[in-house]
């Protein structure tokens, strides 16, 4: 089954809507003669191909996307003031894109890569924006330092290729990576589906409620399809037979009527509690032990409709960590507060000023109603409305109401790190996810991290990595410590 094509029936027109004579033979002087600056058909076809592409995004370029709906299933009003979240069985219009991080848009999906997992909620209240990936953490915690780790993962502007010295000499240096690295090389870092993968928010946000409490919260999408994962060897295989893997299984199994199938989690720490808890609970890079905050359904998402157009609904689909409603937001995440502004204005970028104007960037479910006006492919919506605010003629207004809670804060300005807590360290969790494997799983880690560090060609730089596992667990050192020299004789 194939997604049914719109074509309007009759003649085929140029984009001013005047019929096309002729398709298949420009105008030219003659028989065999040099074409004709007049042939406005030939003209505004080559015009329009020349500007089909928009710059890729940096991150996240390669991506696969489809519409569906998120069912709450558990009264969470005690948390947050959110309509979508205010009553049980309500739904809620979602368009969710997937991606990887490091690749380019032709690159193979079939990769070993955190996947992004980006979920747009259409709410009454406007479109709420959940940036997260397939793992809980990330390789960083302060955004200043995120250019720089993205560069080391993209192609090098002398040999233009990924080098091992560039990833491993950057994550060598940052034991804060450790844990995700972790992750990465362990068998989850090469899902076999987009189906059978987990989602997470990763950052903490803010949800508070009609009475001004506030909460720290955590999301959680677990598959129920199951985690299904590709070793190191079939991804290899896969990605040269079908670059394109993931995105036709999403596509098809929505086709056949199989629709994806996630279950929503939370965890929830009442603000009282996040000073003196063991770990930073705002550190992108930690996880919070489900033996501390048990995760709590309250959800499920599902996935029903596919894009009619790639290009349109996945390309120019933009998502912003900053596009929260009332009773959702941020929290003091380093990282998640430079995001706020660096997803914006990449889209801003690649896209446009009114990218929000496109259907699927737009509300669904309200209007957007603001002051801007013009710029790039501006649709004129407005029509007469004045532009400014406060108005005497009928428009809108401010609510006096913020969408969250402010959060306290004391001392000086300066360049900071975190505060640091109790139990922090950049080890200790990535030492606890090891110790969570089986031994055949411990073994696939070792081997997937061996192959790619034997690849650094200077001591200092694969001895300084291997170090950070040696940190993590001492029988994980001496293990990758092994089978990296094995590697390099």
């Amino acid at each position: 089954m194939t997604q049914e094509a719109h074509v309007t029936q009759g003649p085929l027109t140029t984009e001013a809507g005047a019929p096309v004579a002729d398709n298949q033979n420009s105008e030219t002087a003659g028989a065999g003669g040099p074409v004709l600056v007049q042939d406005q058909t030939l003209l505004e076809k080559l015009a329009h191909f020349n500007r089909e592409r928009i710059p890729e995004r940096i991150v996240h370029a390669r991506g696969a996307g489809a519409y569906g709906t998120f069912t709450l299933t558990r009264d969470v009003s005690q948390w947050t003031r959110a309509k979508f979240l205010s009553e049980v069985g309500k739904q809620t219009e979602t368009f969710l894109r997937f991606s990887t991080v490091a690749g380019n848009l032709g690159s193979a999906d079939a990769v070993r890569d955190p996947r992004g997992f980006a979920l747009k909620f259409y709410t009454e209240e406007g479109n709420y924006d959940l940036v997260g990936n397939n793992t809980p953490v990330f390789f960083i915690k302060d955004a200043i330092k995120f250019p720089d780790f993205i560069h080391t993962q993209k192609r090098d502007p002398y040999t233009g290729s990924q080098e091992a010295d560039n990833v491993w000499d950057f994550w060598g240096l940052s034991p804060e990576s450790t844990h995700q690295v972790t992750w990465l090389f362990g068998d989850r870092g090469i899902p076999a589906t987009l189906r059978h993968m987990n989602g997470y928010g990763s950052h903490t946000y803010q949800w508070n409620n009609e009475a001004g409490e506030v909460f720290w919260v955590k999301y959680h999408f677990k598959t129920d399809q199951g985690i299904k994962n590709l070793t190191t060897d079939e991804a290899n295989q896969l990605s040269g037979m079908d670059p394109d893997s993931h995105q036709r299984d999403l596509r098809e199994s929505i086709e056949r009527g199989e629709f994806p199938l996630w279950t929503v989690q939370i965890q929830v720490m009442p603000a009282a509690e996040a000073a003196n808890y063991r770990f930073n609970p705002f550190d992108l890079t930690k996880v919070w032990p489900h033996e501390d905050y048990p995760p709590i359904e309250i959800g499920k998402l599902e996935l029903n409709r596919n894009p009619e157009n790639i290009f349109a609904e996945v390309e120019q689909s933009i998502f912003s960590p900053a596009h929260f409603v009332p009773g959702i937001g941020p929290s003091p995440d380093k990282m998640l507060q430079g995001r706020l502004f660096a997803y914006g204005d990449a889209h801003r970028y690649r896209v446009g000023i009114n990218a929000d104007h496109l259907p699927v960037n737009r509300p669904h479910a309200t209007d957007a109603r603001t002051n801007s006006r013009d710029g790039f492919l501006y649709d004129g919506r407005h029509k007469g409305a004045k532009n400014y605010e406060p108005n005497s003629f009928g428009g809108p207004f401010q609510t006096d109401r913020p969408l969250w809670q402010p959060t306290q804060v004391t001392g000086t300005t300066g360049n900071t790190e975190a505060p640091v807590h109790a139990e922090d360290n950049d080890f200790v969790q990535a030492g606890n996810l090891y110790r969570l494997m089986s031994e055949d799983e411990k073994a696939r880690l070792v081997d997937n991290l061996a192959q790619f560090i034997s690849k650094v060609s200077r001591d200092d730089i694969a001895e300084r990595a291997i170090n950070n596992f040696r940190q993590a667990d001492g029988d994980f050192g001496k293990r990758l410590d092994t089978a990296v020299q094995a590697l390099r004789g």
